[in-house]
């Protein structure tokens, strides 16, 4: 319905007519008392919301879109006076004319607001042209707060599926960049023929099913998330055995909403750069806990001692995370990486939601 009703707001000239009719409807009814008639009455506001929705047109269709859109100003500005300005004539002509003639009774008092009543002497009635300016330019302003409104909506929309557009991307970046981990770590188990291989696969398998089926929504249940990095943890123990040490500590409820496979991603990081070039022992410590409305997350591994020199640029799993993290958690997070000779670490804060 919200979105027919945006449609008919943004595309529909007839908006005016729907429009001029509720103007008219709300001044009649609310000015009832004034008028000797409902003939005048009637008359009266007809005549009055045709010039008030007359001018709504030609300022919101002619003047905003060929002038004011397009970057002249001072053309606009000019052109507004100048519309101001003819209307007022018209309708000073018109009560002339018509309304007080014909209406000398509701009519006898509005004209001794004039020290001049005549047609130039009204004219130059400063007050009087600014009162009808006003007058006349009201359903012009509700029509421009609400086309404002609409295009606010229509813009949040469109961010709305550029965001949605946008972590769809990066899930697909991140999902092939985590499959073709694991299934290096499967395929060098199967080179060895190890009895682990089941394990490993029945591992991979409910990893597949979390990433594939049941982490499409935006945020999810952060039980699921731990549930999905010691799953990971299991089949990198498998591989590396006694050449890494994992401690995993959690200090949460599981019912934390998360955004999902943001944590495993620093996992992987931390077994990609401390483990596989360690000839001896590494240590991976993590850590997820709760403080108040935050969550805490942390990861820190040990890096080898010989390793080869490795440029200063950021591994594609962390740049898609700070890519997520800006989408999901505008000005809510704060991630620290600390770098040191000996260990690495990020840290996460995260703000609940």
């Amino acid at each position: 319905m919200w979105q027919k009703a945006q449609y008919f707001l943004e595309t529909s000239k007839f908006k005016y007519v729907v429009f001029g009719v509720l103007i008219f409807a709300f001044s009649a009814s609310t000015s009832s008392w004034y008028h000797a008639t409902t003939k005048e009455l009637i008359i009266t506001y007809s005549i009055r919301a045709a010039l008030q929705i007359a001018m709504a047109f030609v300022i919101l269709e002619l003047l905003v879109p060929y002038l004011l859109n397009k970057g002249r100003s001072a053309a606009f500005v000019g052109a507004i006076t100048i519309t101001l300005l003819g209307f007022y004539v018209v309708c000073t002509l018109i009560y002339m004319n018509y309304f007080e003639p014909t209406y000398p009774v509701t009519y006898a008092n509005y004209i001794k607001r004039f020290t001049d009543a005549s047609f130039l002497g009204r004219l130059t009635n400063v007050n009087e042209f600014v009162f009808k300016s006003l007058y006349l330019l009201y359903p012009t302003i509700l029509l421009s707060v609400l086309r404002l409104y609409v295009e606010k909506q229509r813009l949040l929309k469109l961010n709305e599926q550029k965001k949605t557009a946008e972590l769809a991307a990066l899930k697909n970046q991140l999902n092939p960049h985590f499959l073709f981990n694991t299934l290096n770590n499967l395929y060098a188990l199967a080179l060895k023929k190890s009895d682990d291989t089941p394990k490993v696969i029945q591992k991979l398998s409910e990893i597949l099913d979390y990433i594939l089926y049941r982490c499409n929504e935006p945020f999810v249940s952060l039980d699921k998330e731990i549930e999905l990095i010691e799953n990971y943890l299991s089949l990198e123990k498998i591989r590396y055995a006694d050449r890494v040490n994992i401690s995993f500590s959690k200090n949460v409820t599981g019912q934390e909403k998360i955004a999902p496979l943001l944590l495993l991603t620093f996992v992987e990081n931390a077994f990609k750069h401390g483990v596989t070039n360690e000839i001896k022992q590494a240590q991976i410590d993590i850590n997820i806990t709760k403080n108040g409305e935050q969550l805490l997350f942390s990861v820190e591994n040990t890096k080898p001692q010989k390793a080869e020199p490795v440029l200063e640029k950021e591994s594609i799993g962390l740049q898609n995370i700070k890519k997520q993290l800006e989408l999901l958690y505008p000005k809510a997070y704060d991630l620290i990486i600390e770098n040191s000779k000996n260990t690495f670490s990020a840290n996460l804060i995260l703000a609940m939601v």
